[in-house]
C-alpha cells in the first residue's frame, strides 16, 4: 500500500507529508510547481482532480480512489492508520478535536488568504489589507487563549487538529502578525517544527517557506 501525493511547494499540502510521517505510511511524492507570474497550481493537477489544486492523494490500495481537500484527506488516513491521531476518547476533547480540525480552514484560512491576495495588488492592496488585521487578531487571540490552558488543540496529546491548524498558524507568523506577544502559541509552533516527523516531512516535501 503506498499513499501518493499530488505535491505543491510552498502550499497546505505539506501538512499531509507530516501526517503520513506521524502515523508512518508508507507514500510517494509527485511535485508541482507555481507558475513563477501567477503562483498558482499548474494545469498538470486538473488530470488528477478537476479542481487543479493540491494537496490530492491517490490511494494505491483502491485504484481510483482520489481524494481532494486537505481536512479530507486527513481524516482518510486517520481511518487509514486505525484511529492514530485521530479523536482523543473523552468526548468534551473529541469535540475540541472536530472544532479545530475544521475551523483551521472553514474560518482562519479565509482571512489570511485574502490578506495575502490584497499584498498583491499595487497601490491600494497595502492599504485595504491592513483593515483586515483586527479580524484575524481575534482568530489569533482565540488561539492564544486556547493554548494557553491545553498543550495541543485537543488536550495533552498532538492530533491531527494540531495538523491542520499548522499552515495557517505557519502563514500568520509568516504575514500576519503572530510573533512573541502570543507566547503560548509561538510555543506550540516551536514544539510542532521539533518533533521528527515534522522534520522528516520538510526534507521530503523540498522548499516551504512557512517552517
Amino acid at each position: 500500500m503506498t499513499i501518493i501525493v499530488h505535491h505543491l511547494e510552498n502550499s497546505r499540502s505539506q501538512r499531509i507529508l507530516w501526517m503520513l510521517e506521524e502515523v508512518e505510511l508508507p507514500y510517494e511524492i509527485r511535485r508541482y510547481q507555481r507558475d513563477p507570474r501567477t503562483m498558482l497550481a499548474p494545469p498538470a493537477l486538473r488530470a488528477i482532480h478537476p479542481l487543479g489544486k493540491s494537496p490530492v492523494i491517490e490511494d494505491t490500495d483502491e485504484p481510483g480512489r482520489v481524494i481532494a481537500e486537505t481536512g479530507a484527506i486527513v481524516e482518510y488516513l486517520v481511518d487509514k492508520a486505525d484511529g492514530r491521531f485521530g479523536p482523543p476518547a473523552n468526548r468534551d476533547r473529541a469535540l475540541a478535536y472536530r472544532f479545530w480540525l475544521h475551523y483551521a480552514e472553514g474560518s482562519m484560512m479565509p482571512p489570511l488568504l485574502v490578506k495575502l491576495v490584497l499584498t498583491r495588488i499595487p497601490l491600494i492592496g497595502g492599504r485595504v489589507a491592513k483593515r483586515l488585521q483586527p479580524m484575524i487578531d481575534i482568530h489569533l487571540d482565540y488561539v492564544e487563549r486556547t493554548l494557553a490552558g491545553s498543550q495541543w488543540f485537543a488536550g495533552d496529546v498532538i492530533s491531527a487538529a494540531d495538523i491542520m491548524m499548522s499552515f495557517p498558524l505557519e502563514a500568520a507568523r509568516a504575514r500576519a502578525g503572530l510573533d512573541e506577544s502570543r507566547p503560548h502559541t509561538i510555543a506550540w509552533l516551536d514544539r510542532v517544527h521539533a518533533r521528527p516527523a515534522y522534520r522528516r516531512a520538510l526534507e521530503a516535501g523540498g522548499p516551504y517557506a512557512y517552517a
